[in-house]
């Protein structure tokens, strides 16, 4: 078989893993979508914004996103991406995860990718090639899952706000002209999207805020430029939040010349 650049063309290859390698340009965008099979979606460098009707997830470089069989799912690229997605027989890993979430590759689960990208779509189902498969799924057993994620509400108008926050977080339109804009009363649009993310507006837009600054300092934005392009008027303040929210400071993403070396391998 010839390697293709869609992912349709890797869902009936008769091995358990199939590996999709690409490189995407800043801003690309792939539309709702879904697989026959499960994904693990990693990028060598950039970043990667995958958005389920369920939630919106961010992948840094070292870290992948798991997308079960058949969940309907976007795609955006911030920054050159290179992609390895791996496309998962659900019959060659029944226990895998049943749920979308980002987790840590490590730095064997990187080279596997790496390796597994490089081996014949149909590879041999004995020896080597088998075996750098196998281990590639006890490692994502392993994986440590990140909360670098947002749930979306299911209320049609309520995702509609989210969508529009999400496309840009800096915006600061009050929480009332939030509600008018979804035809509710503050008391329920506040109430219904508690009950419908398991969190509170403003937390909500808080950690859309912070997801979308670690998206720009993973892509070589300072940190102050990112605080300020997601509407910190402090970049002080913001690494604060940043921190309690991550359990890290916004420095620890920062990318620079040898950092970008390493994940472009």
């Amino acid at each position: 078989m010839q390697r293709s650049k869609k992912g349709i063309d890797y869902q009936y290859v008769p091995r358990p893993i199939a590996v999709l390698t690409d490189d995407y340009p800043p801003g690309f965008h792939d539309p709702m979508h879904s697989h026959v099979r499960a994904q693990l979606v990693y990028a060598i460098s950039g970043v990667t914004i995958l958005t389920t009707q369920d939630a919106s997830y961010v992948a840094l470089p070292q870290r992948a996103i798991w997308v079960p069989p058949g969940v309907e799912h976007e795609v955006f690229c911030r920054g050159r991406v290179q992609i390895r997605t791996l496309y998962i027989s659900p019959e060659a890993a029944p226990d895998l995860p049943q749920a979308c979430h980002v987790f840590e590759v490590s730095n064997l689960l990187r080279e596997l990718i790496i390796a597994a990208a490089e081996l014949p779509i149909e590879y041999a189902l004995e020896g080597h090639d088998a075996r750098i498969m196998a281990l590639i799924l006890d490692e994502i057993h392993l994986a440590r899952r990140i909360p670098h994620f947002v749930p979306m509400p299911t209320n049609k108008r309520l995702a509609q706000v989210c969508s529009t926050i999400l496309a840009d977080p800096a915006q600061h339109t009050t929480l009332d002209k939030w509600a008018s804009a979804a035809a509710m009363g503050r008391r329920t649009f506040t109430r219904t999207f508690r009950r419908e993310t398991g969190m509170s507006f403003e937390t909500w837009r808080r950690q859309v805020r912070l997801m979308d600054a670690l998206c720009r300092i993973a892509t070589g934005h300072s940190v102050a430029s990112a605080a300020l392009d997601v509407g910190y008027n402090s970049p002080s303040a913001f690494a604060a939040v940043f921190r309690r929210t991550f359990g890290a400071p916004p420095t620890q993403y920062a990318v620079n010349e040898t950092t970008q070396a390493a994940h472009l391998g």
